[in-house]
């Protein structure tokens, strides 16, 4: 959606080095956006964005005005279930419903052989693996691990509207899901104790209001009760005014069989 920043930029590199040609996107979805501030907040640098794309070699800039994405008022739209029921899917009705339509538009106008995605948007990554998937469509889908600043806040377009003092604990979401990353690696297997040890960083900071804190299955997006195998930790908080999302694969550790002893 525009205001492109480092973490685009590794979409756009990863791009570039397996095609011969690459294109980028810009568009300002507004069926995505559950709240009109928010959709009228949301930055859009395009003369600074074209340059970015410009420095990377991307070969075609598709920005389409809101009259040739919208012709009329929209009446057919993609609903992926399960996979957008929860997380974001609970606390923003509507918006996978938005994303999935627009990037299957997207899809259907520039016609890519392979499209990128970044993890950090772990579970509309696995919408729109599913919305693929269900609808037998051609496109290929790669996912890109998500870039940090140095302090691990995850680059978002958000990120600047966050003052000095917000950005300076806004890093605690991402030092949260670490400790429940830490708590997955060192054997805990319920998911409330996992969450437990996030919740308590989270909770030394009582400017950051938690929205959820979720264990999910790493690919349908369900919560789960029980760590048995790779999940993914993620959270919602407010800073502020400003909503940030992160997440963390988790691993749990390899349990070997006990095997009988030989005598």
């Amino acid at each position: 959606m525009g205001a492109l920043h480092e973490g685009h930029g590794r979409l756009i590199d990863e791009a570039r080095a397996a095609s011969a040609s690459v294109a980028v996107s810009i568009f300002v979805n507004p069926i995505q956006f559950n709240q009109s501030e928010d959709f009228a907040r949301y930055p859009r640098p395009l003369e600074a964005d074209l340059a970015f794309c410009a420095e990377r070699g991307v070969d075609v800039v598709f920005v389409p005005p809101l009259e040739q994405m919208y012709p009329q008022p929209q009446a057919t739209f993609v609903e992926v279930g399960g996979v957008a029921d929860h997380m974001e899917g609970q606390f923003r009705p509507g918006h996978f419903r938005g994303v999935a339509t627009v990037v299957l538009k997207l899809f259907q106008i520039v016609q890519p052989d392979r499209a990128y995605f970044g993890e950090k948007d772990a579970q509309q990554l696995a919408v729109i693996r599913r919305m693929v998937q269900d609808l037998n469509l051609t496109v290929e889908i790669a996912g890109v691990p998500t870039v940090r600043e140095p302090d691990g806040l995850a680059l978002s377009s958000r990120n600047r509207h966050l003052n000095a003092e917000e950005r300076a604990i806004a890093p605690r979401l991402y030092q949260a899901l670490r400790a429940a990353q830490q708590s997955i690696a060192a054997g805990e297997t319920a998911a409330e104790a996992v969450k437990r040890a996030a919740r308590d960083v989270l909770a030394a900071e009582p400017r950051m209001r938690v929205e959820y804190l979720e264990i999910a299955g790493d690919a349908e997006m369900q919560p789960v009760e029980s760590v048995a195998a790779p999940v993914c930790v993620a959270a919602a908080v407010w800073v502020g005014r400003t909503r940030l999302i992160d997440n963390v694969r988790c691993q749990p550790p390899v349990r070997p069989e006990n095997s009988a002893v030989q005598s």
